[in-house]
């Protein structure tokens, strides 16, 4: 149920961006303000106590994210008067996957045993934007020693294992199924 109410928080305001063409002012305050609610947990609880009046809430708001523009700020005022402050992550993750819709742009995870470099990043990102018809692709690194060596890439539901972890695991699994 949760994810709906986020959902439509965030379609709300993809909507208010669109049309005053701010969505890239909101995106990058988007990332920001989910550090800041992910890493700040006393945000969420003055926010959601029950004793603190609206007027102190919003004030707080007013004080603390003064260099947001006023839609942030307005939406961020309706869920604290609403109790919903927990849904900010949320919200903030359903309204980057549209923008991102509209974009063709895709956000994977790449996990390798080591940082990759600026240009294996890029050319990850090229031939697997080619794969996927978008745009361009997003990638987080992940260093996983476990992986042994190579490469796995999520894109949403899709894994890619070129890992040799991966491959040790498959020749198992055809084993133990071939007996």
């Amino acid at each position: 149920m949760s994810e709906v109410v986020a959902s439509r928080y965030a379609e709300a305001l993809f909507q208010i961006g669109n049309e005053k063409g701010t969505l890239e002012q909101l995106v990058e305050e988007s990332h920001v303000l989910k550090s800041v609610f992910n890493e700040n947990d006393q945000i969420v609880e003055f926010l959601e106590h029950p004793r603190v009046n609206k007027d102190k809430k919003s004030q707080f708001l007013d004080d603390v994210f003064q260099s947001f523009s006023d839609d942030v700020l307005k939406t961020l005022k309706l869920l604290a008067s609403r109790h919903r402050v927990t849904l900010v992550p949320s919200i903030i993750d359903h309204f980057n996957q549209m923008v991102n819709d509209v974009k063709e742009i895709a956000e994977a995870k790449v996990y390798s045993v080591r940082e990759l470099s600026e240009s294996e990043k890029e050319q990850l990102e090229k031939s697997f934007a080619k794969r996927f018809n978008k745009q361009a692709i997003k990638l987080e690194t992940v260093v996983d020693p476990s992986i042994i060596g190579g490469i796995k890439l999520q894109i949403g539901n899709t894994i890619y294992d070129g890992t040799i972890s991966g491959k040790l695991k498959r020749i198992e699994r055809n084993m133990t199924t071939a007996d």
